[in-house]
């Protein structure tokens, strides 16, 4: 059943939780779902009911309840694009979430190598990162180191790529831009696989512009113990991505308890105000409008926790 917001009873505590998670009926006192955390749709993801335009699309999210979009591609939009979705998110009162830094790191120029080329192909990134974020209205861009240098022993893969972050860091640090690190299960190949090694590295950088994004789809896969290792790993997590496993569709169709991730999250979130985007980095699982309708419904369902 629908929560509705009881502004009499409870404005005072409310307006705090609003402040910690970005309650959508804050953003939106007509949304149809007052979800506890800033739950971010893509684009894309409800086509069928709200039309293929982006504008379209922005509006049906904050109906819903959503308060947040993240756009992987947001580097790649043209310009008048990426203005025209900054100024009717900014009407809507939805927040940024991430997008990826171009040519930020992959299998091509991997930062593991330490090879010149492949940094300057990095930091060129991170320069036009800024400016895109600024238009946007970022705070967060995904970056991936890209794979193993396998010629070379891991320590040093390691300082390669600490080394290379520091330099992105002082880029994006003076616009308040800060590079979120994914580790990755899509290939073995990939240097960066585990929360735990993102978290050693985060404290080598040592730098506020560089933190981890946690995927909970690849962390599933990869090492598993998710609340231990959010846990473990919470002082430099700046951004959470979902998926369920198998499948990295919405949860309720996969192993992973969703409900008692997010209530954790919540709960040490709020007792530590702090703030966290939940990027909805998946799929649907069912087809069409009916489908739309039914990862809303899981939404509505694992953000149904008590508190």
């Amino acid at each position: 059943m629908m929560r509705r917001r009881n502004f009499v009873k409870s404005s005072l505590g409310l307006a705090g939780a609003a402040t910690l998670v970005g309650s959508s009926a804050a953003a939106n006192p007509t949304a149809k779902f007052d979800y506890h955390l800033k739950y971010a749709p893509h684009f894309g993801m409800f086509k069928n009911s709200a039309g293929n335009d982006l504008i379209d699309q922005l509006k049906f999210m904050a109906d819903q309840g959503f308060t947040a979009l993240e756009d992987n591609g947001m580097m790649k939009r043209p310009v008048e694009e990426q203005e025209r979705i900054a100024k009717e998110m900014s009407r809507l009162g939805m927040e940024m979430g991430v997008f990826v830094i171009d040519k930020g790191g992959n299998g091509a120029n991997t930062l593991a190598a330490g090879k010149q080329e492949y940094i300057d192909i990095f930091l060129d990134g991170c320069r036009r990162a800024v400016e895109v974020g600024k238009r946007v209205n970022a705070k967060w861009a995904t970056v991936v180191p890209g794979d193993f240098e396998r010629n070379l022993p891991i320590g040093v893969q390691t300082g390669n790529v600490i080394d290379a972050l520091r330099r992105g860091s002082e880029i994006l640090e003076k616009s308040g831009l800060v590079m979120v690190l994914e580790p990755l299960s899509d290939s073995p190949n990939l240097f960066l696989r585990t929360s735990d090694q993102t978290y050693e590295i985060c404290r080598g950088v040592n730098s506020p512009s560089c933190k981890i994004l946690f995927d909970i789809y690849h962390m599933q896969k990869n090492e598993g113990h998710i609340i231990p290792h959010i846990d473990w790993t919470w002082s430099e997590i700046d951004y959470f991505q979902i998926g369920d496993n198998p499948g990295r569709k919405e949860p309720t169709t996969g192993e992973i308890n969703y409900k008692n991730i997010f209530k954790h999250i919540y709960d040490r979130s709020k007792k530590e105000n702090k703030s966290f985007i939940m990027g909805m980095e998946h799929g649907n699982f069912y087809p069409g409008k009916e489908g739309e309708m039914k990862l809303i419904k899981a939404y509505q369902e694992s953000d149904g926790f008590s508190v």
